[in-house]
């Protein structure tokens, strides 16, 4: 089928029909249909013609169920797409500039398809001009630059990986108005979906992806966890996936009759200033437990993941490795607490939950993510009193399981509920949360969420 002209969005109620049809609940694609249609007006005042054709795309945030900071380090995580994300509408140009528009914020950044080109670190801008550089120095043939207008309902800053979607949907849009999928340097690279949110991973924190050479990315020194969340769920489901690379391990049905509940707390989870210190500290400490087992044993194993699942007994030699170590670059302490929450979070958490999903064990799946939330908070350190709090109440209110997820420092908790408990819930947990922390009850977001599709072009 064809692209959509820009026109065709503006229809609402054929647009909410194509958006269920591609996954979306009801209320979601009704949702999205109306931040399709501002995408097109946004366009369509900026004098550009109603008949043109246009890539359309939606892009869903991630939910990590959990899995807390394993991907980098070569482990497993069980995610899903919730039904939020980005809308956009991208129009091809005649040059190599790109002009987005922000519907939602009233804001517009341009910039040229540049091997050159110099991000702006600290700007939202800083996102999609980081893709374009990558693109204009991994795909010397894509040059074509596009209007794009773009509207999302991902809280921002708020551990649902709206930078990460961002950064996503200005590939694709790129991608599709410079045919980039169809280029020798795509094709010998990147086979399927899997491969690509490999790459995007690399994309963003600036590594190399097999014959396409890394650059500067955004500063964050993560996997691809949320790529893979965006890029290969599907509705309805839990998927798990292995990292370094990308992998996928299994589905598992959303527990019938349940939702997610999200509250997003209002500690802005920012991966910039010393936010994103933090997050980067969290990765190094995995980093450099790497680098002392590789050292230590001879071995060049490609991740920590690796290393355990290939050589037994490699957890007690980890741990006396870091005892005795003299490097001084993080405490003994520190180090022996960072793996053991890789441990305890990869190799018991995560299997345990997927076995429990698979049984139908909704209990199971309760005790073994409070464990997971638990460990975050000893041993990760990630966890601030705000989103403890918020996990805490959900499971006092009734909630099967509750957990923050993402980057952590601030950001957003996930609650399996009853659907038909769920407005309740939400509104107990809205009031028991501004109770709490008033100062943060205004930039405090609460609502519920199917498990969705993957990104997706509108054809």
């Amino acid at each position: 089928m064809n692209e959509p002209v820009l026109a065709d969005l503006v229809d609402i109620y054929a647009m909410t029909e194509r958006l269920i049809s591609a996954g979306l609940s009801a209320s979601a694609a009704g949702a999205k249909a109306s931040l399709l249609a501002g995408c097109a007006r946004a366009l369509l005042d900026r004098g550009i013609a109603g008949s043109r054709p246009a890539a359309v795309f939606y892009v869903p945030g991630r939910i990590e169920v959990v899995g807390k900071h394993t991907d980098y380090g070569g482990g497993h995580s069980i995610v899903a797409a919730p039904e939020r994300g980005f809308c956009l509408a991208a129009v091809a140009r005649e040059d190599a500039l790109v002009r987005i528009i922000d519907v939602v914020w009233d804001d517009c950044t341009n910039f040229a398809i540049d091997a050159d080109l110099t991000p702006t670190v600290g700007e939202w801008s800083n996102y999609p001009m980081t893709v374009a550089r990558r693109i204009a120095r991994n795909f010397p043939d894509a040059r074509t630059g596009a209007d794009v207008a773009l509207a999302g309902d991902l809280p921002s800053a708020a551990g649902m990986s709206s930078s990460s979607a961002m950064m996503a949907a200005s590939f694709l849009a790129l991608s599709a108005v410079n045919g980039i999928s169809d280029s020798t340097p795509y094709r010998e690279n990147i086979h399927d979906m899997l491969d690509l949110a490999s790459y995007l991973g690399t994309v963003e924190n600036g590594r190399t992806f097999r014959g396409l050479a890394g650059d500067r990315g955004v500063g964050t020194f993560g996997g691809s966890e949320d790529h893979a969340a965006m890029l290969c769920s599907v509705p309805g489901m839990l998927s798990r996936f292995t990292y370094c690379p990308v992998g996928f391990a299994g589905r598992v049905p959303m527990p019938k009759g349940y939702v997610f509940a999200i509250a997003s707390s209002g500690v802005a989870a920012e991966k910039t200033g010393q936010a994103m210190d933090k997050y980067n500290r969290v990765s190094h400490l995995l980093a450099v437990v790497t680098d002392l087992w590789r050292r230590a044993s001879g071995r060049d194993d490609a991740s920590l993941g690796d290393a355990l699942a290939r050589s037994p007994g490699a957890a007690d030699s980890v741990r006396d490795i870091l005892r005795n170590t003299s490097d001084t670059r993080f405490g003994t302490g520190e180090l022996l607490g960072r793996f053991e929450h890789f441990v305890a979070e990869n190799g018991r958490i995560v299997p345990a939950v997927f076995d429990a999903l698979e049984r139908g064990d909704i209990a199971e799946f309760g005790r073994q993510v409070d464990l997971s939330q638990k460990s975050a908070e000893a041993l990760l350190g990630n966890q601030v009193r705000e989103t403890v709090f918020l996990a805490r109440l959900a499971r006092e209110l009734g909630a099967a399981a509750a957990s923050a997820f993402g980057a952590g420092f601030g950001g957003s908790v996930w609650a399996l509920v009853k659907a038909e408990a769920a407005a309740e819930l939400i509104e107990r947990w809205a009031e028991g949360y501004k109770a709490a922390f008033p100062a943060h009850a205004e930039g405090a977001a609460f609502f519920e969420t199917h498990a969705g599709p993957a990104a997706f072009e509108l054809r």
